[in-house]
């Protein structure tokens, strides 16, 4: 399976708007968009948990290419915290309730908007990677928290620390 790629992101974005799905990209793909030099094999999508949004996300991933089964369609309707879907165009994760993160309208109080793609903060990228506890995460840790600082060096942390 090929990795993730930007145009991926912006395909998701395109069509989330589209629908109304109200997302943020977390994790690696995440990172990626605000500028991370890694790769990634899925997408990683934050997603408020409304029954309406649900709805939104289940319309905007089948316009999308991916071919729902009902227990699938049930499980995003009612914001189940972590659903895995890899029959599709390509990989994608839907997070409901990221680790380390409380509440959906705070991160994206926080998040960036890059090319019109909702982009969670690095702040909260790392927040979820140092929460999950899974080894894989602790690894990227490192690089990540390298990241964050190079960003800051280039005025570009987050929305929320900008002059906006």
């Amino acid at each position: 399976m090929a990795g993730f790629e930007y145009e991926q992101a912006q395909r998701v974005a395109e069509t989330f708007e589209k629908h109304g799905v109200r997302y943020l990209l977390i994790g690696k793909s995440g990172a990626i968009v605000l500028g991370y030099p890694d790769t990634t094999q899925d997408v990683d999508v934050y997603v408020e948990k409304t029954p309406e949004n649900g709805e939104a996300l289940v319309e905007a991933l089948l316009e999308l290419g991916f071919p729902l089964q009902q227990r699938e369609q049930d499980e995003i309707r009612r914001g189940k915290d972590f659903v895995q879907i890899r029959t599709g165009p390509f990989d994608i994760d839907l997070v409901f309730a990221p680790d380390g993160i409380e509440a959906f309208e705070d991160a994206f109080g926080r998040a960036s908007e890059i090319e019109g793609i909702h982009v969670c903060s690095i702040d909260d990228i790392i927040r979820s990677k140092e929460a999950s506890g899974r080894q894989k995460d602790r690894e990227s840790l490192p690089r990540l928290r390298a990241f964050r600082e190079w960003l800051s060096t280039q005025g570009r942390k987050d929305r929320s620390s900008s002059s906006e």
